[in-house]
């Protein structure tokens, strides 16, 4: 997927731990693409050095990030998508669609009321 991003302008690239290995950041360099792949230290040290943490953009992505996984985290939760007793790709993709709708009425819920 990586490669089928328009290039007009220096592009970044975010994912979780998962991603933080030493073939997917040097293939994403090759690319011309920044890395902002969430840093793996447990016992071992990141794919994804200085280069890019020093920057505000990756802090800035690994909260957006955040903001994310919290709400597929709801979803999974909350909206049963963790074990999905459907089959079928249109029935599951109108659950998922269902549950996201829903999210976003919660959080609309608890953005109105801080006004």
């Amino acid at each position: 997927m990586a490669e089928s991003i328009p290039r007009v302008k220096r592009v970044t690239l975010g994912g979780d731990k998962n991603y933080d290995t030493q073939e997917f950041v040097k293939e994403l360099r090759g690319m011309n693409i920044t890395p902002h792949v969430a840093q793996n230290n447990s016992n071992r040290t990141s794919a994804v050095d200085q280069r890019t943490t020093r920057h505000v953009g990756y802090q800035v992505s690994q909260r957006k990030r955040k903001r994310v996984e919290q709400s597929f985290g709801w979803m999974k939760m909350v909206g049963m998508l963790r074990k999905v007793k459907l089959r079928g790709i249109a029935k599951v993709g109108w659950l998922f669609t269902f549950t996201g709708a829903a999210y976003n009425l919660c959080r609309l819920r608890n953005l109105t009321a801080r006004t």
